[in-house]
């Protein structure tokens, strides 16, 4: 019976007919002659920056002039498979820079199912590894055992979370573009029944692809995956050397990597990175390290999720692989692409209320803080730790006790939101992580920890879903996140065993997450799950510093903004500023009396607000007197006037040292602000003095219109560096801040 596939491309509707799709012995494959034809000489590559000026050209799927190829393009990457005999990645290329990725074939993925290796997709036969002629391709086959390609689907993306959007954010939107995916069967009489998908996502407006892989179980029998790879790439190597330790040889630059399988408390993606691999390519022979031993063969999985249970009627999901092509050295465009990637593919880390900090002993306290918030602009309230809320407590009275306050937070105009504890905490022998080196509770990142697969881990997780259904709280502030701890209990209803541990407390810890999102729930998590529906994470600080004395904590602040943000956008991280001692800290630390150190209370504010980070303002009130009240209005008076350029990204212009000026600028082509410098002078004397200032990402080519504060604006020549030569004055131990339009 002949399957119908209804594909549009652009304002064209093509219905692709196919039957015995690859099968055993059946050499018929889909007809892809309806498709678009992508040529060499029609071919539309990206003529201007793309983190400028969006491109017009929309992610699509094409066939190549000889109708062998299916390919993904959205004139920033080309991604080209051969469907016959066996689908097979011939050329990855990033358009920006023609830059070819590819060098070798490879499996589309690999599964090692009860202890024996598959390859799903791929062909073998390729004699040269260090590059590959389109050629070569027909004289390659199919490896014996492999899964081999039997149908295939294509649709436009749909929404991995389906965010629920409910605070202020510089995008509400979903990514757009298209999925191409791949399904595959085995021969192989073991094998009977199971279904395997690799999933392609292609976005419109980057160079970006998301890999994922599908397996289904439609038989009777329970198959155990001891690994799922979903991304082999032969790629080409960044370094060569003739002798020398792979673990110290470069990566390529041109490929940077996310997956949602990511943990540590580094506050960082690569530091915490726990999926991706880079390996020696046997089949490589021609390489010139002598040992064979390039770092060049990239494959994708997690270590430490073996032996997973997939029963009949169950669908297994394997990570999902971001993979953003990058065009340059410069660490700063490549920061600018990664958060542009994040403002895709996670609109919701774009959101960024105002939010207090407050410590709380009893619930008056906690209404004469929302009072301070409406009054002052603020637009959320969290419960800090060592506050009086316990959302753990399942019970009515605690529930109504809670909602109430929310009713009045509501009744007001402000979100709340608390605070509760997950890691880093012993509960009990039978709830802790068991220690495979001893048997015994311990061995855990923060020593001892809970289980997410125990009793009390599942209870912990249904209270708190619970919690925000009966009060109707607004942001939840999750400290220790699952941090990634194995567990060697047999005993635990949430996991199997060692083997499973891992993935399964996972697997809970971002469906808790998940589920929030999309009920609106503003998640801050010092961990990194924002792939999976967190949205704020620390800056990186070191806790103890919010002890030192306040000349110096302005500077480090400084310093934590500017390493914090270069990776990751403001709106994902979170600063702190001591109201109240914190970690020890005496008078010489704290703001409060808040009224006596204005200053200073001025200068972290406009620090933060300035850069669009959102501190944790941590204490009993946000203001004292009619004057710090002020204080207070005006400064988030001025960050919301200006809240779209200073929640766009930043290029660091000099990193604070206390030693001499120090600033940014925030860049965003398509407001009419183009830009806004903050500038800063640690020392002692006023600064007067020329600086340069960056242009190339406000669009800017030839003039700019800047003004110091709110004064007249004056006109700038920009010089072929994309930068103009701008006269500036600091105040001693103070700021400044200039517009660019």
């Amino acid at each position: 019976m002949e399957l119908q596939r209804k594909i549009v491309f652009g304002f064209a509707a093509f219905t692709v007919g196919f039957s015995g799709l690859a099968q055993k012995n059946d050499k018929k494959f889909p007809d892809v002659s309806k498709f678009p034809v992508l040529e060499n000489k029609t071919e539309a590559a990206a003529t201007s920056d793309w983190l400028i000026t969006p491109i017009k050209s929309k992610a699509d799927i094409y066939t190549s002039p000889d109708k062998k190829s299916i390919i993904l393009y959205n004139g920033l990457v080309r991604r080209s498979f051969r469907i016959s005999p066996n689908v097979a990645c011939i050329d990855y290329t990033n358009l920006t820079n023609d830059n070819q990725l590819l060098r070798a074939v490879k499996p589309e993925a690999k599964i090692k199912i009860d202890g024996k290796e598959y390859a799903v997709g791929g062909l073998i036969g390729q004699k040269e590894n260090a590059y590959l002629l389109p050629e070569w391709v027909d004289k390659m086959q199919v490896g014996k055992d492999d899964f081999v390609f039997v149908d295939y689907t294509i649709s436009a993306i749909k929404p991995y979370l389906n965010w629920k959007s409910t605070n202020w954010s510089t995008n509400k939107k979903q990514a757009t573009g298209k999925l191409l995916v791949f399904e595959y069967a085995s021969s192989v009489p073991e094998l009977k029944g199971l279904k395997v998908k690799v999933n392609y996502e292609l976005y419109d407006g980057l160079p970006l692809i998301n890999k994922s892989v599908t397996i289904e179980n439609s038989s009777q029998k329970t198959f155990k995956l001891d690994r799922v790879i979903n991304e082999i790439i032969g790629m080409v190597e960044e370094q060569s050397a003739v002798e020398g330790d792979p673990e110290k040889m470069r990566r390529q630059h041109g490929f940077y990597i996310e997956t949602n399988y990511a943990f540590n408390n580094s506050m960082s993606y690569e530091l915490s990175d726990q999926t991706t691999h880079w390996k020696k390519d046997s089949l490589y022979t021609s390489q010139v390290h002598y040992q064979y031993k390039t770092p060049c063969l990239l494959e994708v999985y997690p270590e430490k999720a073996p032996g997973i249970d997939l029963k009949p009627g169950e669908t297994f999901n394997s990570v999902r692989s971001n993979e953003l092509l990058i065009d340059t050295y410069d660490r700063q465009r490549r920061g600018l692409m990664i958060k542009k990637m994040y403002r895709t593919i996670a609109p919701w880390t774009t959101e960024n209320p105002i939010f207090m900090h407050l410590v709380s002993q009893n619930d008056e306290q906690v209404r004469t803080a929302i009072d301070q918030c409406a009054l002052t602009g603020y637009e959320a309230l969290i419960l800090s730790f060592g506050s009086h809320l316990n959302m753990e407590l399942d019970t009515p009275e605690n529930h109504q006790k809670w909602k109430k306050l929310a009713d009045y937070a509501h009744e007001k105009g402000i979100k709340i939101g608390g605070y509760s504890l997950f890691s880093s905490r012993r509960i009990s022998d039978e709830d802790d992580v068991i220690d495979p080196k001893t048997g015994k509770p311990g061995g855990a990142f923060f020593g001892n920890a809970p289980c997410f697969g125990s009793k009390w881990g599942l209870s912990y997780r249904d209270r708190i879903k619970k919690f925000f259904a009966e009060t109707n709280f607004d942001i939840w502030e999750n400290d220790g996140p699952y941090p990634g701890d194995v567990c060697a209990s047999t005993t635990h209803p949430g996991h199997k065993n060692l083997d499973d541990s891992q993935w399964r407390q996972m697997e809970i810890q971002k469906d808790l997450y998940r589920s929030l999102n999309e009920k609106g729930v503003y998640i801050n998590a010092p961990d990194w799950y924002f792939l999976d529906g967190t949205h704020k994470i620390a800056l990186g600080y070191r806790e103890v510093n919010f002890s030192l004395p306040r000349e110096q904590q302005l500077i480090l602040n400084r310093q934590n903004i500017h390493d914090g943000t270069i990776e990751k956008s403001a709106s994902m991280s979170w600063g702190f500023v001591p109201l109240t001692a914190y970690q020890g800290g005496d008078a010489s630390a704290v703001l409060e009396p808040l009224n006596d150190h204005l200053k200073d209370y001025e200068q972290l504010m406009v620090q933060y607000y300035g850069a669009g980070v959102q501190a944790c303002y941590r204490g009993p009130r946000l203001y004292d007197t009619d004057r710090t009240k002020e204080l207070v209005k005006t400064t988030i008076s001025w960050y919301k006037k200006y809240r779209d350029i200073l929640n766009s990204d930043m290029i660091q212009i000099r990193r604070a040292d206390g030693r001499d000026w120090d600033g940014f600028i925030h860049v965003n082509p398509s407001l009419k602000q183009k830009g806004f410098i903050m500038l800063y002078n640690p020392t002692k004397e006023k600064i007067i003095k020329t600086i340069k200032i960056p242009l190339y990402y406000t669009g800017l080519t030839d003039k700019a219109m800047i003004r110091e504060k709110e004064g007249a604006s004056k006109n700038y020549t920009i010089n072929r560096n994309y930068e103009v030569e701008l006269p500036v004055t600091i105040e001693a131990e103070s700021y400044n801040w200039y517009v660019v339009e």
